[in-house]
Protein backbone atom coordinates (compact mmCIF):
# COMPACT_ATOMS: atom_id res chain seq x y z
CA UNK A 1 0.00 0.00 0.00
CA UNK A 2 1.33 3.60 -1.43
CA UNK A 3 2.63 5.66 1.98
CA UNK A 4 0.19 8.57 2.67
CA UNK A 5 1.66 11.74 3.41
CA UNK A 6 -0.48 14.78 4.64
CA UNK A 7 -0.81 17.97 2.90
CA UNK A 8 1.02 21.04 4.48
CA UNK A 9 -1.38 24.13 5.09
CA UNK A 10 0.05 26.97 2.99
CA UNK A 11 0.47 29.20 6.03
CA UNK A 12 2.31 26.22 8.28
CA UNK A 13 5.52 28.02 8.57
CA UNK A 14 3.17 30.37 10.81
CA UNK A 15 1.51 27.71 12.43
CA UNK A 16 4.59 26.13 13.27
CA UNK A 17 6.49 29.07 14.33
CA UNK A 18 3.85 29.58 16.65
CA UNK A 19 3.91 26.34 18.07
CA UNK A 20 6.55 26.79 18.56
CA UNK A 21 6.83 29.93 20.62
CA UNK A 22 3.67 28.50 22.72
CA UNK A 23 6.39 26.03 23.68
CA UNK A 24 9.47 28.00 25.07
CA UNK A 25 6.22 30.00 26.68
CA UNK A 26 5.21 27.19 28.50
CA UNK A 27 8.79 25.94 29.69
CA UNK A 28 10.95 29.09 29.96
CA UNK A 29 8.75 32.12 30.61
CA UNK A 30 9.63 32.57 33.71
CA UNK A 31 13.58 33.07 32.04
CA UNK A 32 11.68 35.21 29.82
CA UNK A 33 12.98 38.94 29.92
CA UNK A 34 10.58 41.35 29.76
CA UNK A 35 11.61 42.60 26.55
CA UNK A 36 11.50 39.46 24.79
CA UNK A 37 8.20 38.62 26.43
CA UNK A 38 6.95 41.38 24.92
CA UNK A 39 8.19 40.94 21.56
CA UNK A 40 6.11 37.33 21.92
CA UNK A 41 2.49 39.40 22.83
CA UNK A 42 3.46 41.62 20.22
CA UNK A 43 3.90 39.41 17.30
CA UNK A 44 0.99 37.16 18.50
CA UNK A 45 -0.85 40.96 18.33
CA UNK A 46 0.58 40.98 14.54
CA UNK A 47 -1.79 40.94 11.29
CA UNK A 48 -2.13 37.37 10.19
CA UNK A 49 -0.54 37.70 6.85
CA UNK A 50 1.94 40.72 8.24
CA UNK A 51 3.06 37.69 10.40
CA UNK A 52 3.49 35.16 7.71
CA UNK A 53 5.84 37.46 5.51
CA UNK A 54 8.24 38.09 8.88
CA UNK A 55 8.31 34.80 8.87
CA UNK A 56 9.16 34.10 5.27
CA UNK A 57 11.96 37.29 5.68
CA UNK A 58 13.68 35.52 8.61
CA UNK A 59 13.82 32.31 7.52
CA UNK A 60 15.61 33.32 3.63
CA UNK A 61 19.70 34.26 3.33
CA UNK A 62 19.65 38.44 3.73
CA UNK A 63 19.70 40.63 5.57
CA UNK A 64 18.19 42.95 2.96
CA UNK A 65 15.60 41.63 0.48
CA UNK A 66 13.83 43.43 -2.62
CA UNK A 67 10.09 44.62 -2.36
CA UNK A 68 9.57 43.39 -5.84
CA UNK A 69 11.10 40.05 -5.55
CA UNK A 70 8.58 39.26 -2.59
CA UNK A 71 6.15 36.86 -4.34
CA UNK A 72 4.26 34.89 -1.83
CA UNK A 73 0.74 33.95 -3.54
CA UNK A 74 -0.72 32.68 -0.17
CA UNK A 75 -0.02 36.72 1.22
CA UNK A 76 -1.04 38.74 -1.58
CA UNK A 77 0.16 41.93 -2.13
CA UNK A 78 3.73 42.63 -0.41
CA UNK A 79 3.42 46.11 -0.02
CA UNK A 80 0.70 47.06 2.52
CA UNK A 81 2.19 44.22 4.62
CA UNK A 82 5.25 45.39 4.45
CA UNK A 83 4.13 48.50 5.87
CA UNK A 84 2.32 46.77 8.61
CA UNK A 85 5.52 45.51 9.43
CA UNK A 86 7.56 48.91 9.13
CA UNK A 87 5.19 50.61 11.06
CA UNK A 88 5.24 48.12 13.97
CA UNK A 89 9.02 47.92 13.69
CA UNK A 90 9.58 44.36 12.58
CA UNK A 91 11.35 45.10 9.39
CA UNK A 92 13.73 48.07 8.37
CA UNK A 93 14.51 50.00 5.42
CA UNK A 94 17.80 50.64 3.67
CA UNK A 95 19.35 54.05 3.61
CA UNK A 96 22.13 52.68 1.79
CA UNK A 97 24.26 49.33 0.42
CA UNK A 98 27.37 48.39 0.50
CA UNK A 99 28.97 46.78 -2.56
CA UNK A 100 28.66 43.24 -1.33
CA UNK A 101 24.68 43.28 -0.97
CA UNK A 102 24.64 44.53 -4.47
CA UNK A 103 25.53 40.86 -6.41
CA UNK A 104 23.35 39.28 -4.29
CA UNK A 105 20.18 41.27 -4.82
CA UNK A 106 20.63 42.55 -8.73
CA UNK A 107 21.51 40.93 -11.64
CA UNK A 108 24.53 41.96 -13.55
CA UNK A 109 22.40 42.86 -16.77
CA UNK A 110 20.58 45.04 -13.45
CA UNK A 111 23.64 46.37 -12.16
CA UNK A 112 25.03 47.70 -15.58
CA UNK A 113 21.92 49.41 -16.41
CA UNK A 114 22.05 51.34 -12.96
CA UNK A 115 26.31 52.49 -13.13
CA UNK A 116 26.12 52.01 -17.33
CA UNK A 117 27.02 56.10 -17.36
CA UNK A 118 29.45 56.09 -14.38
CA UNK A 119 31.50 53.05 -16.09
CA UNK A 120 31.55 53.78 -19.62
CA UNK A 121 35.01 51.47 -20.45
CA UNK A 122 33.44 48.03 -19.63
CA UNK A 123 32.63 46.05 -22.51
CA UNK A 124 30.77 42.70 -20.94
CA UNK A 125 32.09 42.53 -18.05
CA UNK A 126 31.23 39.55 -15.74
CA UNK A 127 29.51 40.36 -12.20
CA UNK A 128 32.71 39.87 -10.01
CA UNK A 129 34.07 42.62 -12.38
CA UNK A 130 31.25 44.42 -12.46
CA UNK A 131 31.24 44.82 -9.35
CA UNK A 132 34.83 45.19 -8.88
CA UNK A 133 34.58 48.23 -10.91
CA UNK A 134 31.47 49.71 -8.88
CA UNK A 135 34.03 49.48 -5.79
CA UNK A 136 35.88 51.87 -7.66
CA UNK A 137 33.96 54.72 -7.87
CA UNK A 138 34.69 55.32 -4.35
CA UNK A 139 30.71 56.27 -3.74
CA UNK A 140 28.95 56.41 -0.76
CA UNK A 141 26.30 53.75 0.28
CA UNK A 142 23.03 55.77 0.23
CA UNK A 143 24.72 56.88 -3.41
CA UNK A 144 24.69 53.60 -4.36
CA UNK A 145 20.86 52.66 -3.51
CA UNK A 146 20.02 56.17 -5.21
CA UNK A 147 21.31 54.57 -8.68
CA UNK A 148 19.56 51.14 -8.03
CA UNK A 149 16.46 53.48 -8.40
CA UNK A 150 16.81 53.58 -11.88
CA UNK A 151 16.32 49.64 -12.50
CA UNK A 152 13.70 48.96 -9.15
CA UNK A 153 12.06 52.08 -7.10
CA UNK A 154 10.83 48.80 -5.16
CA UNK A 155 11.70 48.88 -1.23
CA UNK A 156 14.31 47.36 0.22
CA UNK A 157 13.86 46.03 3.56
CA UNK A 158 15.35 43.88 6.48
CA UNK A 159 13.67 41.81 9.07
CA UNK A 160 14.77 43.21 12.71
CA UNK A 161 14.70 41.61 16.19
CA UNK A 162 16.47 38.54 14.68
CA UNK A 163 18.18 37.92 17.94
CA UNK A 164 14.86 37.39 19.63
CA UNK A 165 13.68 34.37 16.93
CA UNK A 166 17.07 32.73 17.34
CA UNK A 167 16.75 33.10 21.17
CA UNK A 168 13.31 31.42 20.58
CA UNK A 169 14.99 28.52 18.57
CA UNK A 170 17.43 27.73 20.82
CA UNK A 171 15.44 27.65 23.88
CA UNK A 172 13.07 24.86 21.42
CA UNK A 173 15.46 23.25 19.76
CA UNK A 174 18.49 23.29 22.59
CA UNK A 175 20.89 24.09 20.02
CA UNK A 176 21.61 26.75 16.99
CA UNK A 177 21.77 23.44 14.15
CA UNK A 178 18.18 22.96 13.79
CA UNK A 179 15.47 25.08 12.26
CA UNK A 180 11.77 25.13 11.80
CA UNK A 181 12.52 22.23 8.94
CA UNK A 182 12.14 19.65 11.72
CA UNK A 183 8.44 20.78 12.29
CA UNK A 184 7.56 19.88 8.33
CA UNK A 185 9.18 16.47 8.17
CA UNK A 186 7.03 15.89 11.35
CA UNK A 187 3.85 17.23 10.02
CA UNK A 188 4.32 15.19 6.51
CA UNK A 189 4.54 11.78 8.50
CA UNK A 190 8.39 11.24 7.16
CA UNK A 191 9.78 11.32 10.66
CA UNK A 192 8.13 9.96 14.11
CA UNK A 193 9.86 10.88 17.21
CA UNK A 194 9.49 8.93 20.22
CA UNK A 195 7.24 10.72 23.53
CA UNK A 196 9.96 11.65 25.49
CA UNK A 197 8.60 14.16 28.50
CA UNK A 198 9.60 17.75 27.94
CA UNK A 199 8.39 20.26 30.55
CA UNK A 200 10.31 22.19 33.18
CA UNK A 201 11.79 19.84 35.33
CA UNK A 202 13.92 18.49 31.78
CA UNK A 203 14.60 21.83 30.73
CA UNK A 204 17.82 22.17 29.17
CA UNK A 205 18.49 25.92 30.97
CA UNK A 206 17.66 25.45 34.33
CA UNK A 207 18.26 29.43 35.33
CA UNK A 208 18.93 32.71 33.32
CA UNK A 209 22.32 32.37 34.31
CA UNK A 210 22.52 29.24 32.43
CA UNK A 211 21.26 30.57 29.38
CA UNK A 212 23.25 33.64 29.39
CA UNK A 213 26.18 31.46 29.98
CA UNK A 214 25.19 29.57 26.86
CA UNK A 215 24.82 32.27 24.98
CA UNK A 216 28.36 34.28 25.93
CA UNK A 217 29.92 31.03 24.65
CA UNK A 218 28.17 30.85 21.45
CA UNK A 219 29.16 34.63 20.89
CA UNK A 220 32.82 33.26 21.61
CA UNK A 221 32.57 30.51 19.58
CA UNK A 222 31.17 32.75 16.54
CA UNK A 223 34.21 34.83 17.31
CA UNK A 224 36.46 31.60 17.06
CA UNK A 225 35.16 31.57 13.61
CA UNK A 226 35.52 34.85 12.56
CA UNK A 227 39.35 34.45 13.53
CA UNK A 228 39.99 31.56 11.60
CA UNK A 229 38.40 33.72 8.67
CA UNK A 230 40.52 36.50 9.03
CA UNK A 231 43.86 34.77 10.33
CA UNK A 232 43.79 37.51 12.98
CA UNK A 233 47.08 36.06 15.44
CA UNK A 234 46.30 39.17 18.17
CA UNK A 235 42.91 38.20 18.57
CA UNK A 236 43.80 34.50 18.67
CA UNK A 237 46.02 35.37 21.58
CA UNK A 238 43.14 37.41 23.49
CA UNK A 239 40.36 34.88 22.87
CA UNK A 240 43.22 32.35 24.37
CA UNK A 241 43.85 33.93 26.97
CA UNK A 242 40.26 34.75 27.95
CA UNK A 243 39.25 30.75 27.52
CA UNK A 244 42.45 29.61 30.16
CA UNK A 245 41.27 32.47 33.05
CA UNK A 246 37.77 31.17 32.70
CA UNK A 247 35.03 28.35 33.49
CA UNK A 248 31.75 27.33 32.61
CA UNK A 249 29.12 26.89 35.39
CA UNK A 250 26.58 24.73 33.95
CA UNK A 251 26.44 21.77 32.27
CA UNK A 252 24.31 23.47 29.42
CA UNK A 253 27.84 25.03 28.42
CA UNK A 254 30.11 22.55 28.63
CA UNK A 255 30.48 20.92 25.48
CA UNK A 256 30.41 23.56 23.44
CA UNK A 257 32.61 25.76 25.68
CA UNK A 258 35.37 22.44 25.35
CA UNK A 259 34.68 22.11 22.08
CA UNK A 260 35.81 25.66 22.06
CA UNK A 261 38.50 25.35 23.80
CA UNK A 262 40.13 22.22 21.93
CA UNK A 263 39.87 23.97 18.79
CA UNK A 264 41.66 27.55 19.74
CA UNK A 265 44.35 24.96 21.73
CA UNK A 266 44.74 23.03 18.68
CA UNK A 267 45.54 26.37 16.66
CA UNK A 268 47.87 27.75 18.99
CA UNK A 269 50.14 24.21 19.27
CA UNK A 270 50.19 24.71 15.14
CA UNK A 271 51.30 28.49 15.63
CA UNK A 272 54.18 27.29 18.52
CA UNK A 273 51.98 28.97 21.48
CA UNK A 274 52.52 25.45 23.72
CA UNK A 275 52.52 27.03 26.99
CA UNK A 276 49.40 28.94 26.17
CA UNK A 277 47.80 25.89 24.33
CA UNK A 278 48.64 23.78 27.68
CA UNK A 279 46.98 26.48 29.46
CA UNK A 280 43.77 26.10 27.14
CA UNK A 281 43.73 22.75 26.90
CA UNK A 282 43.52 22.66 30.71
CA UNK A 283 39.91 24.24 31.06
CA UNK A 284 38.63 21.09 28.48
CA UNK A 285 36.80 18.04 29.41
CA UNK A 286 36.64 17.22 26.19
CA UNK A 287 38.90 14.74 24.31
CA UNK A 288 41.61 15.03 22.60
CA UNK A 289 42.40 18.04 24.82
CA UNK A 290 44.47 15.45 27.43
CA UNK A 291 46.04 13.64 24.73
CA UNK A 292 46.99 16.92 23.06
CA UNK A 293 48.89 17.80 26.76
CA UNK A 294 50.54 14.63 26.68
CA UNK A 295 51.66 15.01 23.47
CA UNK A 296 52.84 18.91 23.89
CA UNK A 297 54.63 17.59 27.35
CA UNK A 298 56.70 15.21 25.26
CA UNK A 299 57.54 17.11 22.61
CA UNK A 300 59.20 19.94 25.07
CA UNK A 301 61.06 16.95 27.37
CA UNK A 302 58.55 16.92 30.13
CA UNK A 303 59.17 13.16 30.44
CA UNK A 304 57.02 13.17 34.31
CA UNK A 305 54.43 15.14 33.27
CA UNK A 306 53.62 13.18 30.30
CA UNK A 307 53.82 9.95 32.34
CA UNK A 308 52.05 11.36 35.16
CA UNK A 309 49.27 12.43 32.90
CA UNK A 310 49.06 9.00 30.42
CA UNK A 311 48.88 7.52 33.84
CA UNK A 312 45.73 8.96 34.71
CA UNK A 313 43.83 8.94 31.50
CA UNK A 314 44.55 5.09 31.41
CA UNK A 315 43.24 4.82 35.05
CA UNK A 316 40.34 6.72 33.97
CA UNK A 317 39.82 7.39 30.14
CA UNK A 318 37.47 9.60 28.71
CA UNK A 319 36.91 7.59 25.57
CA UNK A 320 38.14 4.57 23.37
CA UNK A 321 41.02 6.78 21.41
CA UNK A 322 42.01 8.45 24.36
CA UNK A 323 43.15 5.53 25.55
CA UNK A 324 44.94 4.14 22.66
CA UNK A 325 46.66 7.11 22.51
CA UNK A 326 47.94 7.23 26.27
CA UNK A 327 49.03 3.26 25.58
CA UNK A 328 50.97 4.59 22.49
CA UNK A 329 52.16 7.81 24.60
CA UNK A 330 53.59 6.21 27.82
CA UNK A 331 55.91 3.35 26.58
CA UNK A 332 58.04 6.53 24.78
CA UNK A 333 57.87 8.77 27.44
CA UNK A 334 59.32 5.75 29.79
CA UNK A 335 61.87 4.97 28.02
CA UNK A 336 63.05 8.79 27.74
CA UNK A 337 62.42 9.24 31.61
CA UNK A 338 63.46 5.35 33.03
CA UNK A 339 64.95 3.44 29.80
CA UNK A 340 62.56 1.00 30.20
CA UNK A 341 62.35 -0.65 26.99
CA UNK A 342 58.87 -0.46 24.93
CA UNK A 343 57.22 -3.20 23.92
CA UNK A 344 55.31 -3.24 20.89
CA UNK A 345 52.00 -4.53 20.43
CA UNK A 346 51.43 -6.74 17.04
CA UNK A 347 48.07 -7.63 16.25
CA UNK A 348 47.50 -10.99 15.06
CA UNK A 349 43.82 -11.80 13.99
CA UNK A 350 42.04 -14.58 12.15
CA UNK A 351 42.59 -14.38 8.47
CA UNK A 352 41.54 -16.30 5.72
CA UNK A 353 42.50 -14.89 2.13
CA UNK A 354 39.68 -16.11 -0.55
CA UNK A 355 40.52 -15.95 -4.03
CA UNK A 356 37.35 -14.34 -6.23
CA UNK A 357 36.61 -13.39 -9.60
CA UNK A 358 36.22 -9.53 -10.06
CA UNK A 359 32.46 -8.67 -10.44
CA UNK A 360 30.31 -5.83 -10.32
CA UNK A 361 28.93 -4.74 -6.75
CA UNK A 362 30.10 -4.09 -3.53
CA UNK A 363 32.98 -6.59 -2.41
CA UNK A 364 31.33 -7.70 0.58
CA UNK A 365 28.38 -9.05 -1.17
CA UNK A 366 30.67 -11.12 -3.31
CA UNK A 367 32.14 -12.90 0.06
CA UNK A 368 28.89 -13.47 1.28
CA UNK A 369 27.94 -15.05 -1.51
CA UNK A 370 31.30 -17.11 -1.45
CA UNK A 371 30.67 -18.32 1.81
CA UNK A 372 26.53 -19.20 1.46
CA UNK A 373 27.77 -22.61 0.80
CA UNK A 374 29.47 -22.88 4.61
CA UNK A 375 26.49 -21.16 6.52
CA UNK A 376 22.68 -21.57 6.99
CA UNK A 377 22.73 -17.83 6.30
CA UNK A 378 25.76 -14.62 5.62
CA UNK A 379 24.13 -11.33 6.19
CA UNK A 380 26.05 -7.71 5.06
CA UNK A 381 25.65 -5.70 7.65
CA UNK A 382 28.09 -3.34 8.73
CA UNK A 383 27.42 -1.63 11.55
CA UNK A 384 23.99 -1.77 11.39
CA UNK A 385 23.34 -4.94 12.81
CA UNK A 386 25.10 -4.35 16.40
CA UNK A 387 23.84 -0.78 16.53
CA UNK A 388 20.25 -1.82 16.15
CA UNK A 389 20.35 -4.71 18.70
CA UNK A 390 21.71 -1.91 21.25
CA UNK A 391 19.54 0.58 20.44
CA UNK A 392 16.22 -2.12 21.01
CA UNK A 393 18.03 -3.22 24.29
CA UNK A 394 18.66 0.17 25.58
CA UNK A 395 15.76 1.62 24.29
CA UNK A 396 14.30 3.60 27.06
CA UNK A 397 17.40 4.11 28.88
CA UNK A 398 18.47 5.89 26.07
CA UNK A 399 14.66 8.06 25.86
CA UNK A 400 14.88 8.38 29.82
CA UNK A 401 13.84 11.78 30.75
CA UNK A 402 17.10 12.95 32.24
CA UNK A 403 17.88 16.90 32.20
CA UNK A 404 18.72 18.77 29.27
CA UNK A 405 18.98 15.37 27.45
CA UNK A 406 15.74 16.48 25.41
CA UNK A 407 14.94 19.87 24.42
CA UNK A 408 12.60 19.34 21.75
CA UNK A 409 9.94 16.90 20.01
CA UNK A 410 12.53 16.26 17.02
CA UNK A 411 15.43 14.16 18.45
CA UNK A 412 16.52 10.55 17.46
CA UNK A 413 18.89 10.26 20.62
CA UNK A 414 19.59 11.86 23.66
CA UNK A 415 22.09 15.46 23.41
CA UNK A 416 24.83 13.63 25.42
CA UNK A 417 24.32 9.99 23.45
CA UNK A 418 27.79 9.90 22.18
CA UNK A 419 29.68 12.32 25.32
CA UNK A 420 30.94 9.66 28.16
CA UNK A 421 28.26 12.03 30.35
CA UNK A 422 25.75 9.54 28.64
CA UNK A 423 27.30 6.63 31.06
CA UNK A 424 27.72 8.81 33.94
CA UNK A 425 24.39 10.14 34.01
CA UNK A 426 22.46 7.19 33.48
CA UNK A 427 24.83 4.54 35.59
CA UNK A 428 22.20 3.04 37.98
CA UNK A 429 19.35 2.79 34.94
CA UNK A 430 21.89 1.11 32.70
CA UNK A 431 23.21 -1.27 35.70
CA UNK A 432 19.93 -2.35 36.41
CA UNK A 433 18.96 -2.81 32.68
CA UNK A 434 22.29 -4.73 32.33
CA UNK A 435 20.67 -7.12 34.91
CA UNK A 436 17.64 -7.64 33.45
CA UNK A 437 19.26 -8.23 29.86
CA UNK A 438 21.25 -11.16 31.94
CA UNK A 439 18.08 -12.84 33.27
CA UNK A 440 16.28 -12.46 30.17
CA UNK A 441 15.32 -13.86 27.25
CA UNK A 442 17.04 -11.96 24.43
CA UNK A 443 15.14 -13.70 21.57
CA UNK A 444 12.25 -12.46 22.60
CA UNK A 445 12.89 -9.14 24.83
CA UNK A 446 14.59 -7.98 20.84
CA UNK A 447 11.94 -9.12 18.69
CA UNK A 448 9.22 -7.71 21.23
CA UNK A 449 11.24 -4.13 21.25
CA UNK A 450 11.40 -4.17 16.94
CA UNK A 451 7.95 -4.78 17.50
CA UNK A 452 7.15 -2.12 20.28
CA UNK A 453 9.35 0.48 18.79
CA UNK A 454 9.36 -0.03 15.04
CA UNK A 455 8.99 3.38 13.05
CA UNK A 456 10.00 5.42 16.00
CA UNK A 457 13.01 7.62 15.10
CA UNK A 458 16.48 6.68 16.40
CA UNK A 459 19.80 6.96 15.63
CA UNK A 460 20.91 3.72 16.42
CA UNK A 461 18.37 1.89 14.52
CA UNK A 462 17.75 1.42 10.72
CA UNK A 463 14.60 0.05 10.11
CA UNK A 464 15.18 -0.71 6.71
CA UNK A 465 18.25 -2.78 7.17
CA UNK A 466 17.43 -4.62 10.00
CA UNK A 467 14.00 -6.07 9.72
CA UNK A 468 12.34 -8.83 13.00
CA UNK A 469 13.98 -11.87 10.57
CA UNK A 470 17.40 -10.50 10.87
CA UNK A 471 16.75 -9.64 14.62
CA UNK A 472 15.53 -13.21 15.02
CA UNK A 473 18.01 -14.87 13.21
CA UNK A 474 21.09 -12.71 14.96
CA UNK A 475 19.32 -13.34 18.70
CA UNK A 476 18.72 -17.46 18.14
CA UNK A 477 22.27 -18.10 17.60
CA UNK A 478 25.10 -15.31 19.00
CA UNK A 479 24.97 -16.52 22.96
CA UNK A 480 23.42 -13.90 25.41
CA UNK A 481 26.85 -13.38 26.70
CA UNK A 482 28.84 -12.78 23.52
CA UNK A 483 25.89 -10.21 23.09
CA UNK A 484 26.25 -8.50 26.52
CA UNK A 485 29.78 -8.17 26.34
CA UNK A 486 29.40 -5.65 23.11
CA UNK A 487 26.80 -4.21 25.02
CA UNK A 488 28.98 -3.43 27.41
CA UNK A 489 32.09 -1.67 25.68
CA UNK A 490 29.65 0.12 23.42
CA UNK A 491 28.04 2.00 26.34
CA UNK A 492 31.49 2.85 27.26
CA UNK A 493 32.05 4.86 24.29
CA UNK A 494 28.96 4.72 22.59
CA UNK A 495 30.33 7.52 19.63
CA UNK A 496 33.63 5.70 19.12
CA UNK A 497 32.35 2.33 19.53
CA UNK A 498 29.18 2.28 17.08
CA UNK A 499 31.66 1.78 14.24
CA UNK A 500 34.47 -0.77 12.84
CA UNK A 501 32.45 -3.91 13.22
CA UNK A 502 33.00 -6.34 10.75
CA UNK A 503 31.10 -6.21 7.66
CA UNK A 504 29.39 -9.55 7.62
CA UNK A 505 27.94 -12.11 9.84
CA UNK A 506 27.42 -15.63 9.07
CA UNK A 507 24.98 -17.67 11.04
CA UNK A 508 24.50 -21.68 11.39
CA UNK A 509 21.97 -23.46 12.62
CA UNK A 510 22.74 -24.29 16.34
CA UNK A 511 23.48 -21.36 19.30
CA UNK A 512 27.19 -20.29 19.11
CA UNK A 513 27.51 -21.46 15.09
CA UNK A 514 28.38 -18.06 14.12
CA UNK A 515 31.12 -15.96 13.00
CA UNK A 516 31.85 -12.09 12.10
CA UNK A 517 33.96 -11.38 9.22
CA UNK A 518 35.64 -8.15 7.98
CA UNK A 519 36.40 -7.86 4.18
CA UNK A 520 39.33 -6.55 2.98
CA UNK A 521 39.55 -6.14 -0.61
CA UNK A 522 43.13 -5.84 -2.50
CA UNK A 523 45.04 -2.50 -0.78
CA UNK A 524 42.63 -1.92 2.20
CA UNK A 525 44.18 -1.74 5.67
CA UNK A 526 42.35 -2.12 8.95
CA UNK A 527 41.02 1.01 10.53
CA UNK A 528 41.69 2.21 14.18
CA UNK A 529 38.20 1.17 14.82
CA UNK A 530 38.03 -2.37 13.12
CA UNK A 531 41.42 -3.26 15.22
CA UNK A 532 40.12 -2.39 18.61
CA UNK A 533 37.16 -4.28 17.81
CA UNK A 534 38.65 -7.41 16.80
CA UNK A 535 41.36 -7.16 19.66
CA UNK A 536 37.67 -6.96 22.20
CA UNK A 537 36.86 -10.30 20.32
CA UNK A 538 39.73 -11.81 20.73
CA UNK A 539 39.99 -11.39 24.38
CA UNK A 540 36.13 -12.22 24.98
CA UNK A 541 36.63 -15.37 22.83
CA UNK A 542 33.72 -14.14 20.11
CA UNK A 543 34.26 -16.02 16.83
CA UNK A 544 35.51 -12.99 14.01
CA UNK A 545 38.18 -12.58 11.92
CA UNK A 546 39.55 -11.17 8.22
CA UNK A 547 38.45 -12.29 4.96
CA UNK A 548 41.12 -10.68 2.50
CA UNK A 549 40.69 -10.99 -1.07
CA UNK A 550 42.47 -11.84 -3.89
CA UNK A 551 40.93 -11.42 -7.69
CA UNK A 552 41.71 -14.76 -9.61
CA UNK A 553 43.36 -13.86 -12.86
CA UNK A 554 40.85 -14.03 -15.57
Amino acid sequence: MAEVVAELSPYYYRDNFLRLCDTVEAQYADLLQPGEQALLDEFRALDFRAQCLYLRLVSRVGPWFRESRLDYPELGEAGPLLDTLLDQAWVMTAEGLAVEELGRLYTRAELLDAFAGDLPDLKSPGKPALLEAVAGLGLEEPALLQRLAVVDCGRIVAPLELDWVELLQLLFFGNRRQSLVEFVLSDLGIARYYPYPLDREHRLFPTREALDEYLACAALSDLWFEIRETGDDASLVTLAGELASRRVVWPSSERRWYRLCNGVARELERRGEEDLALAVYGGSQLHPARERRARILERCGDWAGAEALCESVLAAPWCEEEREAAARILPRVRRKRHGTPATRRRDRFAEVELCLSRQPGPVELQVAGHLGGEWLAVHYVENQLMNALFGLAFWEEIFAPIPGAFNNPFQSVPTDMYAREFMLRRRERLAARMEELREADLRREMLCAHRRYRDFQCRWVNWRRVDAALVDATTSVVPATDLLAIWDRMLFDPGENRRGFPDLIALGDTRGSYRLIEVKAPGDALQESQKRWLRFFGEHDIPAGVARVVWRDE
